[in-house]
């Protein structure tokens, strides 16, 4: 793996912990929900998710 795709994640960590910090979580913390699903619960699976889709990509087209 490339130093530049390494950066990618690396810049990816550092978003995630940017986005679980306590005033980010909490704007999510309100009453009310999603598809039956509380509102912080979702958001926060939401953007698990959407982090390990995204190292999946950079780890699947950029792996050597």
């Amino acid at each position: 793996m490339k130093k530049r795709h390494e950066q990618k994640l690396v810049v990816l960590s550092i978003a995630l912990f940017l986005l679980f910090n306590v005033p980010f979580v909490l704007i999510f913390n309100f009453e009310g929900a999603l598809f039956g699903i509380p509102t912080f619960y979702f958001s926060m699976f939401s953007i698990w998710l959407l982090s390990i889709v995204i190292s999946g990509i950079v780890l699947k087209r950029y792996y050597e």
